[in-house]
């Protein structure tokens, strides 16, 4: 198949609202696929290539100037034997060797296909074309059943795999497909509450609550001595934290699967920034660094899967074989009792609560209301420095805003001026993307390739899971999953909240 018949389909996909419409256009094109072409177009339809890293940046790819194809002839595995070169490529002379790559590439895509193909290679393609869209359309085109093949997905990890097996296998495989020991499945996602009476009410009777930690998430799995560690996004990161191998190799269980977090801690027992324990995930060794693991969840334990008891099965489950490194929790249906716990839990450093329904099954890979976090939202008065253009269904529209804190004493730059701390499209209704695209000119400084460069003057509330160090920003601050609230034409610039204001969130 033609890459062109893949990037007319996701254009269909970005230009519609409906759900049916883009379960249909991604499905067509399924339908139609060869099966060794079957796992690239998944990869390519997420933005995720099945070579993974490619060690291609946005640098990269701005810098090449190159005359495109005037015809769509180039094939899918062509592109996939071309990010396969891209992802093997490394050592004395990798940087020329990619870049020649990657020209090749470029002139054999027409601008459109070449579009498409630089925002996979971004992992930025947000055409709409989801993850649910896609399993839905998976199982339009093999005419399979959507819950056996969501449920293969999650159990999977693997949606490319996944639509191997309903395109072109028996249907009794599709069902087959379980837990694996040493294979990772898609993790059960949390939706969001504005309070612990909210998420009570919510789950209508006894629920657990637990810590919510500003860690990071990890699935372990063991079988006999062989432990294997996982990311959130399923990749292996086993060799980088030996300390966590340790503690679940001496659990009292030969094969067990556990869901839960990683957190740093510092000397008094504390958490430590967030980002001491993602720079952990890095490197090789912890020295001064030690990561301690928190489990809220099992899903196998020696030849007996869990995933489908109730959650209060699955926790006496983890406190007998885990018990010392169970996340601290209590279950109540009494709200003033969880408040109380939630406020432990944030005195203690962490972010909030998880509270979760104790009739629940694990929903591998699922963002259902099963599963509530909350935790307490910062918002801050923030000014506008200049705004992206947008992709996909935002194409012709200013997007993805950079966010300046106000400088007052010129710490960081010019007395009076603002410090970039961030970015953001996250928030953004239809109505304020079209206000945007016509307010934001009418204030333009320049532009730059992707940007609309503007005066200071435009003041946005924006609300924050909180901040961390930054090596990128002048004022040594990022925000943490900033998302608009609304703008406020209410407040001068000089209104807006400080780049100190923000540094003394940071711990320590």
């Amino acid at each position: 198949m033609l890459l062109t018949e893949v990037v007319e389909a996701t254009e269909t996909v970005a230009a519609t609202s409906s759900r049916l419409a883009k379960v249909a256009a991604i499905a067509a094109v399924l339908g139609r696929l060869d099966a060794t072409e079957i796992g690239p177009a998944i990869g390519l339809l997420t933005a995720s290539p099945r070579q993974g890293r490619l060690g291609v940046g946005w640098r990269s790819l701005a810098s090449l100037d190159t005359a495109h194809a005037a015809a769509p002839a180039l094939a899918i595995l062509d592109v996939d034997e071309a990010l396969s070169r891209l992802a093997a490529t490394d050592g004395q002379g990798s940087v020329a060797s990619r870049r020649a790559e990657l020209v090749a590439l470029s002139e054999r895509a027409t601008p459109a296909e070449w579009d498409f193909l630089t925002r996979v290679m971004l992992g930025e393609l947000r055409t709409g074309a989801l993850e649910g869209v896609l399993l839905d359309a998976v199982a339009k085109a093999g005419e399979r059943d959507a819950a056996a093949v969501r449920r293969a997905a999650m159990l999977s990890g693997d949606l490319g795999a996944t639509a191997v097996i309903a395109l072109t296998r028996p249907a009794d495989e599709l069902e087959a497909v379980g837990l694996v020991v040493r294979r990772p499945v898609m993790p059960m996602l949390a939706s969001t509450a504005g309070s612990v009476a909210e998420a009570l009410q919510a789950l209508d009777g006894e629920a657990s609550v637990e810590y919510k930690l500003d860690g990071a998430r990890i699935q372990v799995h063991r079988d006999g001595d062989d432990v294997r560690v996982f990311t959130r996004n399923l990749a292996d990161i086993t060799h980088r934290v030996p300390e966590i191998v340790d503690a679940v190799r001496a659990l009292p269980a030969e094969r067990i699967m556990l869901d839960g977090e990683t957190l740093a801690l510092d000397e008094d027992g504390g958490p430590r920034p967030f980002q001491d324990t993602m720079a952990r995930f890095g490197s090789e060794s912890g020295e001064s660094v030690v990561l301690r693991p928190w489990f809220f969840d099992i899903l196998h334990l020696d030849g007996r899967d869990l995933i489908d008891e109730p959650l209060t099965t699955r926790l006496d489950v983890l406190e007998r074989v885990a018990g010392p490194f169970r996340m601290p929790g209590i279950v109540t249906a009494d709200p003033e009792r969880a408040e109380e716990f939630s406020r432990e839990a944030l005195a203690a450093g962490h972010e909030g609560v998880m509270v979760k329904g104790i009739d629940s099954a694990y929903a591998a890979g699922r963002r259902g209301k099963s599963w509530l976090k909350v935790k307490p939202v910062l918002t801050f008065d923030l000014v506008v420095l200049a705004v992206e253009w947008g992709s996909g269904r935002r194409t012709g529209q200013l997007s993805n805003l950079h966010l300046g804190a106000r400088d007052p004493d010129g710490v960081f730059g010019e007395p009076g001026g603002f410090v970039m701390v961030g970015k953001t499209f996250k928030g953004l209704t239809d109505a304020l993307l079209r206000w945007q695209t016509d307010h934001f000119p009418t204030i333009e400084t320049h532009r730059s390739a992707y940007a609309v460069h503007v005066r200071p003057e435009t003041v946005v509330e924006i609300a924050i899971d909180g901040v961390q160090r930054s090596t990128r920003y002048p004022g040594g601050v990022a925000l943490r999953f900033a998302r608009v609230k609304g703008y406020r034409p209410d407040k001068l610039p000089q209104d807006a909240d400080t780049i100190g204001a923000l540094r003394e969130l940071l711990p320590g």
